[in-house]
C-alpha cells in the first residue's frame, strides 16, 4: 500500500488557498459523487479551488448515463447541474484516462494537493450458491450496462428466447431489470436504450419476469415510484401472492416504529393493493416473490430452474430482524436468472482497500493507512466507493459534502501537503497525458459527444441515440464527426 500525499516534496503544508496559490484537487470519477464534491470545493469563497476530474470512461456522468433506466429521462436531467458545474472557470475533464493505468495514485497524489475517489462500485455481489456461473445467468450490472450502452458491455449478448426470467433481489435495479424486460418496442424507442439492446429486447420471448426477496414487503428496498410503475406496464399484469402481505408480527412492529419510514409504509400499501388487483390479461406479467432466497441454479449446460428457500423473519441477538431459512423449497423454472444484490467496488493499485465490504478504506471520507488507521493526508473518498450502493443520486450530495468539508478542515488545520515543485504545475497534467493517454477527452470533446447522438435521435424522436465504442467516440471528440451513432 503506497502512502502516497502523506508528505509534501517541500515538506511544508497549505493553509489556506490563494489566487496566487489555489489548491489543486483531482476528483476520480465523473458521476454524481464526483461532480457534487466538485461543486461544494468550487463554491469556497474562501479559497481558490481549481478541479481536474478524471474518469476511465470519455464520457461523464457515471451511473447517470449508464446506470439510469432508458425510460426515466427525468431523473437524467441532473445532468443539466452538472453541466454547470463543468463550466466553471477552474474545472478541467479527462475522460478516457484509467488512474492505476495510465496514472498512478503516487503520481496524481505528486500534482495535486488532495485526490478525492469518487469511482463507484462497478461490479455486482455474488450469490455464492452452485450454478451461479452457467450460462443464463447473469449480473443485473452487466444486462443494465449493455442496454445502456456502456462501450464495455456493448458486444455482450443476453438470450432472450426463454419464458421466463428470474431477477434476484428487492431494490430499485431489479424492477429496472424487469420493467425493461417488459417494455414493448415502441415504448423502447422513445427511449436512448442502445440501438442492438433495442432490437434484443423488442424479439424477447420472455412472457414472466419473477422478482425474489429474500425478506418481506416491510423490507424491500425498491423506492415508491419504482413499485408503482411495476403496477403502470402496458403490456405486463403484476401479480402478488395475498399470504406474502399478511404481515408478520416483526414486519408490523417495524412499520408502527420510527425505523420505518414512508417509503416502506408506501410499499407495503402498494403491494397490498397488487395482491387484491383483477389481472387485465395483458400478454405478459411480473411476479414478485417474498421471503425466498436461492439456493442453486440448475440446469444441464445452462439455467433452467431456480431453487428457492423459504425463509421466516426472526430477531437476532442484536435485535437485527433477519430472513431465516425454514428448510421448506420451492422450485421455479426459468432460462434466465439476473442477480441484483448489491455492488461492490473495486481496488485500484496503491490506494487502501477493504476487500471485505468491497470499498476504500476510510473514516468520514478521509482514506485511512492500512496498518495505522490513520487517515493518509492529501486522500479522500466519496460516494458509493466511500460508504457502499445506497441512497438515490441527490444522496451523493451530502456524502460528497462531508468529505469536503473533512478536506477543508484538513486545509485550514495544516494537514494538507503543499505540494510546490514544478510538477504541480497546472499544464503538467495536459503533458503527461498527452504521453500516456493521447486519446484523452477533454469536457468540450464531451460537448462535441453529446451533440453528435443528439442529433442523431432528434430525427427519430429520440432524446439521443448512443455511441457504443469508444473509437467513435474519440473521432467524434475530436473534429465532430462520426460515420455512424449505434
Amino acid at each position: 500500500m503506497s502512502t502516497a500525499g502523506s508528505e509534501s516534496p517541500t515538506g511544508g503544508e497549505m493553509t489556506t488557498a490563494t489566487e496566487e496559490n489555489p489548491l489543486r484537487v483531482a476528483i476520480v470519477g465523473a458521476g454524481p459523487s464526483g461532480f457534487y464534491a466538485a461543486d461544494h470545493l468550487m463554491r469556497q469563497e474562501e479559497n481558490r479551488v481549481l478541479v481536474d476530474m478524471f474518469d476511465r470512461l470519455p464520457t461523464p456522468y457515471g451511473l447517470v448515463r449508464a446506470g439510469v433506466a432508458p425510460d426515466h429521462p427525468k431523473i437524467k436531467s441532473v445532468i443539466r447541474v452538472y453541466e454547470k458545474i463543468a463550466s466553471r472557470d477552474g474545472f478541467r475533464f479527462f475522460g478516457g484516462v484509467e488512474v492505476g493505468t495510465h496514472v498512478s495514485v503516487d503520481e496524481l497524489a505528486e500534482r495535486y494537493h488532495a485526490v478525492v475517489f469518487a469511482y463507484g462500485t462497478a461490479t455486482d455481489k455474488t450469490l455464492g450458491i452452485p450454478g451461479e456461473d452457467l450460462p443464463g445467468s447473469h449480473a443485473a450490472t452487466e444486462f443494465v450496462s449493455w442496454y445502456n450502452a456502456h462501450p464495455d458491455f456493448a458486444d455482450r449478448e443476453f438470450d432472450l428466447s426463454a419464458d421466463r426470467a428470474v431477477v434476484i433481489g428487492n431494490g430499485n435495479v431489479a424492477a429496472d431489470v424487469a420493467r425493461m424486460l417488459m417494455l414493448p418496442r415502441e415504448e423502447l424507442e422513445t427511449t436512448d436504450t442502445a440501438d442492438h439492446a433495442i432490437e434484443a429486447l423488442a424479439n424477447s420471448k420472455v412472457r414472466e419476469v419473477v422478482v425474489v426477496g429474500r425478506r418481506g414487503p416491510a423490507q424491500a428496498a425498491f423506492t415508491n415510484p419504482e413499485v408503482r410503475e411495476l403496477g403502470e406496464l402496458t403490456e405486463a399484469d403484476v401479480f402478488v401472492d395475498p399470504a406474502d402481505v399478511e404481515l408478520d408480527d416483526l414486519s408490523r412492529e417495524f412499520l408502527e416504529s420510527d425505523d420505518a419510514d414512508a417509503t416502506n409504509r408506501k410499499n407495503v400499501e402498494l403491494f397490498t393493493g397488487y395482491a387484491e388487483r383483477e389481472p387485465e390479461g395483458k400478454p405478459r406479467r411480473v411476479t414478485l416473490k417474498f421471503f425466498r432466497s436461492p439456493v442453486a441454479i440448475e440446469g444441464d449446460g445452462r439455467v433452467e430452474r431456480v431453487v428457492l428457500a423459504v425463509n421466516r423473519l426472526e430477531r437476532d441477538e442484536a435485535g437485527h430482524v433477519r430472513a431465516v431459512d425454514t428448510g421448506e423449497r420451492e422450485t421455479i423454472e426459468c432460462g434466465l436468472v439476473f442477480r441484483s444484490i448489491g455492488y461492490r467496488g473495486l481496488p485500484i493499485d496503491g490506494l487502501s482497500f477493504d476487500d471485505r465490504r468491497g470499498l476504500v478504506l476510510n473514516d468520514g471520507g478521509r482514506v485511512l493507512d492500512p496498518g495505522s488507521r490513520k487517515p493518509l493526508p492529501g486522500l479522500y473518498v466519496t460516494g458509493w466507493v466511500k460508504r457502499g450502493p445506497s441512497g438515490v443520486i441527490g444522496t451523493n450530495k451530502k456524502d460528497s459534502q462531508e468529505t469536503v468539508d473533512h478536506l477543508l478542515q484538513d486545509l485550514e488545520a495544516g494537514r494538507i501537503p503543499a505540494t510546490t515543485d514544478l510538477r504541480a504545475d497546472v499544464e503538467e497534467t495536459p503533458r503527461l497525458l498527452a504521453e500516456r493517454c493521447p486519446d484523452a477527452i477533454t469536457f468540450d470533446g464531451w460537448r462535441r459527444i453529446d451533440a453528435a447522438e443528439v442529433a442523431a435521435g432528434e430525427p427519430l424522436g429520440r432524446p439521443r441515440v448512443k455511441f457504443c465504442k469508444v473509437e467513435e467516440m474519440v473521432e467524434v471528440a475530436r473534429d465532430g464527426t462520426a460515420a455512424g451513432v449505434g
